[in-house]
């Protein structure tokens, strides 16, 4: 039904083409499920990824040239910003050389890495940027599954890859997708005991947010996630090491940006508030658009808005923290749902963000493991009877 809406309400060729293959695909996945017992699971997940993900990118392969590319804008940015950090160490255009709003780099540095095998000089398919977000994509979410559903990944990772959520931003030429595997990545690492799997954890969710600010209302929500858990040690250690991933990734990826921040700072942050000359296109009739619609002082109401809308969600963080990763994949879902509501300058597409957050919650929850709530001291006391406070510590029931 998704894919049928989309075919029939979008305007850009490319979303049109992906709708019609998507839906036609869908269908012969549920007629698959139905009537074929035995191996109908299977066989869905396979024409459910090539009508939604590989006949759109094959049509498009073959009959690229004739079809608008419209909606691809974002992977000639990454292409450009990688041939940029390779000339001249930063990704970003200083504000004389842009003359269009297209010159803008809204992503954050390490965004670039993608668009690097077509600064190299790959050509076609090698240096399409899109490719390499795919690879990385179903890379992280093999690894988030493993570790969060064993047994079941390479499945889970197909029937992510084939949904809606992923398909289509991949399709499209979107530069959200290794961003939504990384953010599963981190929210399945950090509900782990280990403290090993935590930094690994704490190093994904660094490494997204270096890419995209969307990434970043995640690490406060991590971190009181660890908070209650495993006290505020494993928090801090968990901030900390995402911080120092993202500085490191940044001052990598944008080396000369760190003694001339003025470029990255127009770029990442002004130009998404719709505070620079040239203003994006992202137009989606969203609340934060249309009261930044109605002029300055509506733009300034917006951003406040936004402001309160994070302030809201730290406290609530604070007053009543999530005791499980089902609770702090909800919280994440409900504060990217406003931060994009409130956002001066929006578009629809990026509710993929608490889309893909709340499937990757569904897909690995159950009522054992990372996923179930902290029990208390006495709580566990309780259940194991007169298993002593030694045993207790040896055995890491204290959860």
């Amino acid at each position: 039904m998704f894919a049928g809406v989309v075919f029939a309400t979008s305007g850009q060729p490319v979303q049109r083409t992906w709708g019609v293959a998507a839906a036609g695909g869908y269908l012969l996945a549920a007629l698959a499920a139905a009537l074929w017992r035995s191996r109908g699971r299977e066989a869905a997940l396979v024409v459910a990824l090539v009508g939604a993900l590989g006949g759109p990118l094959a049509w498009q392969v073959t009959f690229g040239a004739r079809m608008s590319k419209v909606g691809e804008g974002a992977l000639k940015v990454v292409a450009r910003s990688a041939i940029l950090l390779v000339q001249h160490g930063t990704p970003y255009l200083p504000a004389d050389q842009i003359s269009r709003f297209i010159d803008y780099n809204p992503y954050e540095p390490a965004m670039a890495v993608f668009g690097l095998p077509a600064a190299a000089g790959l050509h076609g398919a090698a240096g399409n940027p899109r490719l390499w977000m795919g690879i990385t994509a179903a890379t992280v979410l093999a690894a988030a599954f493993g570790l969060a559903r064993p047994g079941s990944a390479l499945r889970c990772t197909a029937f992510a890859l084939g949904s809606p959520v992923l398909a289509l931003p991949l399709t499209t030429g979107l530069t959200d997708p290794p961003v939504l595997a990384l953010l599963g990545l981190a929210l399945a690492c950090a509900a782990h005991p280990r403290r090993g799997v935590q930094l690994a954890g704490a190093i994904a969710l660094g490494a997204a947010c270096a890419m995209k600010a969307t990434a970043w209302p995640a690490l406060p929500v991590f971190a009181a996630l660890l908070g209650v858990r495993y006290g505020a040690r494993a928090a801090a250690r968990f901030v900390v090491t995402a911080g120092i991933t993202t500085a490191g990734l940044v001052a990598a990826t944008a080396s000369a940006s760190v003694t001339a921040p003025a470029a990255l700072f127009q770029n990442t942050v002004l130009f998404p508030l719709g505070m620079t000359r040239f203003q994006t296109s992202a137009d989606s009739p969203l609340p934060g658009h249309l009261l930044a619609a109605t002029g300055p002082a509506g733009r300034w109401a917006a951003i406040g808005l936004l402001c309160a809308a994070g302030l809201a969600l730290a406290a609530s963080l604070v007053v009543r923290p999530p005791a499980c990763a089902r609770s702090a994949a909800w919280r994440l879902a409900v504060g990217l749902t406003l931060v994009f509501t409130l956002a001066p300058d929006s578009r629809w597409g990026y509710f993929v963000y608490p889309a893909a957050v709340l499937g990757f919650m569904h897909m690995t929850s159950s009522d054992r493991g990372p996923w179930a709530a902290a029990q208390t001291r006495s709580t566990a006391m309780e259940t194991l009877g007169a298993a002593s406070p030694h045993s207790l510590h040896h055995s890491g029931s204290w959860w």
